[in-house]
């Protein structure tokens, strides 16, 4: 009887974690704004380290959480102010695996700190539209790359 009352201990704790995780995400993205969205944390292996989240869209920033955590505050913020981008590729070697391949790699620079982020094909354009926008008479290049290849 002990062995069945462990089971169902485990069971429980199982759906409880679960059903947090869905709460959690519900409760981050309930006002809108969010996108599907990888960010690489760690490069000590080519084509690894990508870790699977959702950003959402906060006026100037767009904050990243992880898809598999407990946090309510998010993993990382980046800012409109601060973001550049680099330049755009599609994955390569490994990171074929670990994510779709319609994504596009975006190679970012934050405060001078680089940052690798991929998303959707079709969320890109919306993104580069989010990170262009300035208020009036604030001109300030986002993209270091115009003459990107279409990815």
């Amino acid at each position: 009887m002990e062995i069945v009352e462990g089971i169902g201990i485990g069971l429980g704790v199982l759906i409880g974690a679960i059903l947090i995780l869905f709460l959690r995400r519900a409760l981050v993205t309930r006002t809108g704004g969010t996108i599907r969205l990888h960010v690489r944390v760690s490069t000590l292996l080519d084509g690894r380290g990508w870790s699977p989240g959702f950003g959402r869209f906060a006026g100037d920033e767009l904050r990243w959480y992880r898809m598999f955590s407990f946090a309510i505050r998010p993993k990382r913020v980046l800012s409109r102010e601060t973001l550049v981008v680099r330049r755009r590729r599609l994955p390569e070697g490994q990171e074929r695996f670990s994510m779709p391949a319609d994504w596009v790699i975006l190679n970012c620079t934050s405060q001078q700190t680089p940052i690798e982020i991929a998303m959707e094909r079709s969320t890109v354009t919306g993104f580069l539209s989010w990170l262009e926008a300035a208020p009036p008479g604030a001109a300030s290049p986002r993209l270091a790359h115009q003459d990107w290849p279409a990815a």
